[in-house]
């Protein structure tokens, strides 16, 4: 049950991550599939879409609630337990995480530590995988 709970409290992001997939579709059909609970998208639409987000080639994945976006298959399985740790943090913070994440950012600027490296979610997640 609580699980449940934990996947609809991320809902709004989970949405967010379906929206991206949508928009992907019109450069290219992402590559989809269901893995613990979360669904993976990644493939040329999905680079171009990350390349939107961030500074381009420089954002390897992203985590929207339980949808986890990376650039190709390869990246995907780098990173995949590093995205998963971000699942749960979705799952924990729900909407909230929106505002959770950039605050840790710049909370860790303000200690110079760096707006990513710094940044708690992010040590949270390094922590799971090899990055």
């Amino acid at each position: 049950m609580l699980r449940g709970l934990g996947v609809l409290w991320a809902g709004p992001g989970s949405l967010a991550g379906l929206a991206l997939i949508l928009a992907a579709r019109a450069v290219a059909r992402p590559s989809l599939r269901r893995q613990r609970g979360t669904l993976e998208a990644c493939g040329p639409g999905i680079a171009t879409i990350l390349d939107r987000l961030g500074p381009r080639g420089r954002l390897q994945a992203i985590t929207l609630g339980h949808v986890v976006l990376a650039r190709d298959d390869e990246t995907l399985g780098l990173y995949r337990e590093h995205e998963r740790v971000h699942v749960r943090q979705w799952s924990r913070w729900g909407p909230l995480f929106v505002l959770a994440y950039p605050a840790a950012s710049l909370w860790a600027m303000v200690r110079g530590q760096g707006a990513y490296r710094g940044n708690r979610f992010e040590r949270e997640a390094w922590r799971a995988g090899p990055l």
